[in-house]
């Protein structure tokens, strides 16, 4: 089957349509029908053939290559956007709702609007949801989303320096924990575990798989191994660059001494 890869304004997850007749490259806009409708996105990848078995989900076709006037559309709705987010603001510190506006977004044909928030507890915004309707004549739509939804929806840099992880290339949020912390070896009060969101960062899930290959191989604190220098205890392994501090004790004619060695995991002999 021929497919490409699209990706729409809100969000990093990677939509597959059937191109038709059409031939797409990387930049190109397409449009589409979704859940919401229709709409208008880039092409993240042009037309490429997979095996059948890999499509899990059912594919639709391409409605059609984005014309001039469907690429003006997207740009006039942006700038539309811009103004309903300041109204719906406005309306929501009238009404004193305890809620924090993200973003605004007009579906493509502008038969909906859709205003993105999070708050701490439920919101009653019934009232508001009139005032929108009566000021834009057209359906309102309120979605409350999570602190990391935000994260992706506004983007920003992590402290890598790349760009959010969730912005970029996540397709889907997956479950983060503090034991992958602790076996990665970060500090449980580290501000380098949480991310832009304040939550714990995906990082430490995407790196879990490898930390995870690397324990299998390296000897843990409290192992006896053996190495040049004599016989020892394994007092602390840095899994990522594959070094052992080993304890050695030795016994002299005065009191009995400890020192520590820093050996490669390669050249010990676990006993």
């Amino acid at each position: 089957m021929e497919i490409i890869g699209v990706k729409f304004r809100h969000g990093s997850r990677l939509y597959y349509f059937k191109p038709l007749n059409n031939k797409f490259k990387k930049g190109d806009m397409a449009v589409v029908q979704t859940t919401k409708g229709t709409d208008c996105g880039i092409v993240v990848f042009g037309n490429t053939d997979v095996r059948d078995e890999l499509i899990t989900v059912p594919v639709k076709a391409v409605l059609r290559r984005a014309t001039d006037d469907d690429i003006k559309t997207v740009e006039h709705n942006q700038i539309r956007e811009k103004e309903a987010l300041k109204i719906c603001a406005e309306k929501i510190e009238q009404h004193g709702l305890k809620m924090s506006l993200v973003d605004a977004e007009y579906t493509f044909e502008s038969d909906k609007i859709l205003f993105y928030f999070t708050a701490d507890l439920r919101v009653d915004f019934r009232e508001l949801v009139k005032d929108l309707a009566g000021i834009f004549r057209t359906r309102i739509e309120l979605r409350q989303i999570g602190v990391r939804d935000k994260a992706e929806m506004l983007g920003g840099i992590g402290i890598c320096g790349r760009e959010l992880c969730c912005r970029s290339y996540l397709g889907d949020f997956e479950g983060v924990t503090i034991k992958m912390a602790k076996e990665q070896g970060i500090s449980i009060n580290s501000s380098k575990m949480t991310g832009a969101c304040g939550r714990l960062m995906c990082c430490l899930k995407n790196e879990q798989y490898h930390y995870e290959e690397l324990a299998k191989t390296t000897p843990k604190p409290g192992t006896r191994v053996k190495f040049s220098e004599g016989i020892g205890t394994v007092c602390e392994a840095n899994l990522l660059t594959g070094k052992l501090k080993v304890k050695v004790s030795e016994t002299g004619q005065t009191a009995p001494t400890e020192t520590v060695h820093t050996v490669d995991k390669n050249d010990v002999r676990i006993l």
